[in-house]
C-alpha cells in the first residue's frame, strides 16, 4: 500500500529575495514498506519527524530525495495526485480544521462531491459512513454542538465516504479528552478490522498503539526502531532515552522484573500483567 525509499525532506527558509536561506531535514533517509489492511503506528517524540512522513502519504508534501509510492503511484507525478488523494485520506489533529459543512451530513458528503460521486451514491456513503463510526444519529446536527471527540468521528466519516485504501490519522486525540481518544481510536480499529482499511495511526499516546500490527519509532527524522508492538515496548530505557513513555503495565512489569520477579518481556496490558502474576503466585 505505501513504499517509501531513501525518503527524505527539507524544510526551506527562504530570504526576502526568494533565496534560501537556511535549511532543516525533518525526514532523513526513510525506508518502509506497509502491506493493505494493516494497522501501523508511527511514534515520535515533537519534532521526530512523524507528522512530516504523514504528509508525504497524503502528497501534501513531496520529498526532497527519494521517493514514496502509495498504491504503486509516486507521489511526485502530479498527473497521480487525484488518484493518490483518493486512495489515502488524511485526518488531522484539529478536527475543526477540517469541518467545513454547517450540518453534519453535509460535511461528510463534501469529498465525495468534489469526486463527482453521483447524488444518490453521495447519500448511501454518507450514511454509510456515519452509521461505521456511531454518528449517524447526529447526521442533522450542527459540528458546533459536538464533542470534540464526535468532531473527529465526523471527520474520519467524511474521510471514509470517498472510500479510500488507507487512512492516515495525524495526531487525531492530542486534543481530546481520554474518553474521546478511546472513541477515535475504536473507530478507527474497527475501520482496520472490519472494512479493512490500511490504518497508519501518527500518536504519541502509548496505550493507543498496543493493538497495532506493527510500529515504527521516529527520533532525529529517521526510523530508529520498528517491530510488533511487544517487540517496541521490550525496550524500555531506549524509549526513555527517546523521550517516550511506554503503556502503565509495561512500566510496571518491568519495574518488577528489576526487582527480581520472572515476569515475560512484551507485556502491553493490565490483564496480561494481571494473568502472569497469578500465574507465578500459583506455581509458589
Amino acid at each position: 500500500m505505501i513504499r517509501a525509499e531513501e525518503l527524505t525532506f527539507d524544510y526551506e527558509r527562504l530570504d526576502e529575495e526568494g533565496k534560501v536561506e537556511s535549511r532543516r531535514r525533518a525526514v532523513d533517509h526513510v525506508n518502509l514498506h506497509i502491506r493493505p489492511g494493516k494497522f501501523i503506528a508511527v511514534l515520535g517524540h515533537n519534532g521526530s519527524g512523524k507528522s512530516t512522513l504523514a504528509k508525504h502519504i497524503n502528497a501534501i508534501l513531496t520529498p526532497t530525495e527519494g521517493t514514496l509510492w502509495v498504491d504503486g503511484m509516486d507521489t511526485k507525478d502530479e498527473e497521480k495526485l487525484w488518484n493518490i488523494r483518493q486512495d489515502a485520506g488524511m485526518v488531522f489533529q484539529n478536527p475543526d480544521n477540517q469541518i467545513i459543512g454547517t450540518v453534519v451530513e453535509e460535511d461528510v458528503g463534501f469529498g465525495p462531491e468534489n469526486l463527482g460521486v453521483p447524488t444518490d451514491e453521495i447519500w448511501e456513503r454518507v450514511e454509510e459512513s456515519l452509521r461505521t463510526v456511531g454518528m449517524l444519529k447526529y447526521r442533522h446536527h450542527s459540528p458546533n454542538k459536538l464533542s470534540g471527540g464526535q468532531k473527529q468521528r465526523v471527520a474520519i466519516a467524511g474521510v471514509m465516504a470517498m472510500h479510500p485504501r488507507c487512512i492516515v490519522l495525524d495526531e487525531p486525540t492530542a486534543m481530546l479528552d481520554p474518553s474521546g481518544r478511546a472513541s477515535v481510536i475504536r473507530t478507527a480499529q474497527k475501520l482496520n478490522q472490519e472494512e479493512g482499511i490500511t490504518i497508519v495511526l501518527i500518536t504519541h499516546y502509548m496505550e493507543e498503539v498496543v493493538e497495532a500490527d506493527h510500529i515504527f519509532v521516529m527520533d532525529d527524522g529517521k526510523v530508529v526502531m520498528q517491530g510488533s508492538p511487544a517487540e517496541i515496548f521490550s525496550h524500555v530505557e531506549e524509549l526513555k532515552k527517546l523521550r517516550l513513555d511506554v503503556p502503565q503495565a509495561t512500566l510496571l512489569a518491568y519495574e518488577l522484573q528489576k526487582r527480581g520477579i520472572p515476569l515475560p518481556d512484551g507485556i502491553l496490558k493490565n490483564e496480561e500483567l494481571a494473568d502472569q502474576l497469578c500465574q507465578l503466585k500459583s506455581k509458589m
